[in-house]
């Protein structure tokens, strides 16, 4: 009896002490956060999301998924559900998207805001509010997966027919003609090179006689625009005495002087140095007109030079035409 008596006693202190445990493990454990229920509704894949999985708040931690099941408003929806901190800001902006944790496949809820108010889902038949809920970033790589893979494919198929034996043969004569054009070119240069030594130096002679008139024309009409130039300053001095302080009278009658200074000096200086400017172009151009006749008249002094011009009457030399019958 007093074994069955010790035995009992120790028994009884076995369940205090559990019973114990277990209560100061609840007393530890308990949850004392006040929670907002939600749900959220989603078409695509929610693989790795558990319940008690997080639910964040821009990567802080809110709440938890409390179940996850079928929306029976929704065939082929999931429906989750989670409790989120009160404290949290969920506003009339505030969206979720699945979120997972690098590369061990565990998914997480992600609550975010948008710039502007979304349309908010009707709430379902347990009558708790719902909140948007976006595809992931993964979930729409997924959905374009197979028109990117087709348009690789495309490409691939295109770089394949690029690269075809015809192709490459075509490329190759389209490199030998290339070659072959190269080498006439540098026949032709070589060609040019020796017509200009040997024929277009006698005709390039007369070119010097040609730039030296050009540049006394050239000089003639630089005379003529400094002298213009220093009408303009003068006209310009003319102009400032007008707009000087002092009696409008005096003003207007120093500016009328100098205007008719600066005219009888034009009249005097610059327009005789303009007509020898335009007599000196005219003689120019006469001496160019003469050479572009003689060039039109005798085209092979350009390659020859100009030669012996035939006597003219009453030179030594001349021979009449004879007389038509």
């Amino acid at each position: 009896m007093e074994n069955k008596s010790h035995a009992l006693a120790a028994g009884a202190f076995v369940l205090v002490v559990a019973a114990l445990l277990t209560g100061l493990a609840l007393w530890l454990t308990r949850d004392q956060t006040a929670y907002n229920l939600y749900e959220l509704s989603s078409k695509d894949s929610v693989s790795g999301l558990q319940p008690q999985a997080a639910v964040r708040y821009k990567g802080v931690a809110v709440g938890k998924v409390t179940s996850i099941g079928f929306d029976p408003q929704a065939s082929g929806n999931v429906l989750i559900r989670i409790a989120v901190d009160r404290a949290a800001p969920i506003s009339p902006t505030t969206f979720a998207t699945l979120g997972y944790q690098g590369v061990t496949g565990l998914a997480h809820i992600q609550l975010d805001d948008a710039k502007k108010p979304l349309p908010q889902p009707a709430p379902g038949a347990s009558g708790l509010p719902r909140l948007p809920l976006k595809s992931s970033p993964l979930s729409q790589l997924a959905e374009q997966g197979p028109a990117i893979l087709g348009q690789v494919q495309e490409v691939t198929k295109r770089i394949n027919e690029l690269l075809g034996e015809d192709n490459q043969q075509r490329f190759a004569t389209a490199l030998e003609q290339l070659g072959q054009a190269a080498g006439s070119v540098n026949q032709l240069a070589q060609r040019l090179e020796r017509t200009v030594d040997t024929r277009l130096d006698p005709a390039l002679a007369v070119v010097p006689q040609v730039a030296q008139d050009a540049r006394q024309t050239l000089a003639a009409l630089r005379q003529a625009g400094d002298s213009a130039g220093r009408a303009a300053e003068d006209i310009g001095a003319t102009v400032r005495g007008l707009s000087a302080e002092g009696g409008p009278i005096q003003e207007i009658a120093a500016g009328s002087k100098s205007l008719a200074a600066a005219a009888d000096r034009f009249g005097r200086v610059t327009l005789p140095r303009l007509n020898h400017a335009a007599d000196e172009t005219a003689r120019a151009a006469r001496r160019l007109g003469r050479t572009a006749s003689g060039i039109s008249d005798n085209p092979q002094s350009l390659l020859y030079g100009p030669g012996e011009a035939a006597a003219g009457p009453g030179e030594p030399g001349f021979a009449p035409p004879p007389a038509r019958p």
